[in-house]
């Protein structure tokens, strides 16, 4: 008998589901805001905050439960001295998070100042030498002693080698 074949599904379709509990408990109903934060703020703005969470106003017992809630507040990590430039930009991420989600569900940002955390870079791999250029480095570094000066400076021949062959 054969077994029903499942088709994959995207990695984004099980995030939210593992990080839901995390999320709601900072007023994120899903993790759209933290993943398309640099498409909603843009690449400059992105690279110096974060989205920390969204303080939703509590409804009192007489209110309208179809009613849509009142706009929350977003509170947003900011590094040091560009927290006075996000604060000059606030009104203009307000419109941009508003028009992401389509309606008006934020009415203010509240900055807290600390370190953003940013995604590691990725370092370029190391060159391909020839032969001729590997056995260049390796005898400009044989006189060297110690182990782990040796080393990093083999790496920085190969990489100053290895640029001038591609350009």
């Amino acid at each position: 008998m054969r077994q029903p074949r499942h088709r994959p599904r995207p990695l984004a379709d099980f995030l939210d589901v593992c990080l839901s509990p995390s999320l709601a408990a900072q007023g994120f109903a899903t993790s759209d805001i933290i993943v398309a934060w640099p498409d909603i703020v843009g690449e400059r703005l992105a690279a110096f905050t974060q989205p920390l969470k969204i303080e939703w106003k509590r409804k009192g017992p007489h209110a309208d439960p179809e009613a849509r809630p009142e706009p929350a507040t977003l509170v947003i990590r900011v590094e040091g001295a560009f927290a006075l430039e996000m604060q000059h930009m606030a009104p203009i991420v307000i419109e941009r998070v508003n028009v992401y989600y389509g309606w008006r569900c934020i009415g203010k940002l509240v900055l807290k100042q600390g370190p953003v955390r940013r995604a590691e870079k990725k370092r370029p791999p190391a060159p391909v030498l020839g032969e001729a250029d590997r056995r260049r480095v390796e005898s400009a570094v044989a006189p060297i002693e110690e182990d782990g000066l040796k080393a990093a400076l083999a790496r920085l021949g190969q990489a100053v080698v290895g640029s001038r062959t591609k350009a």
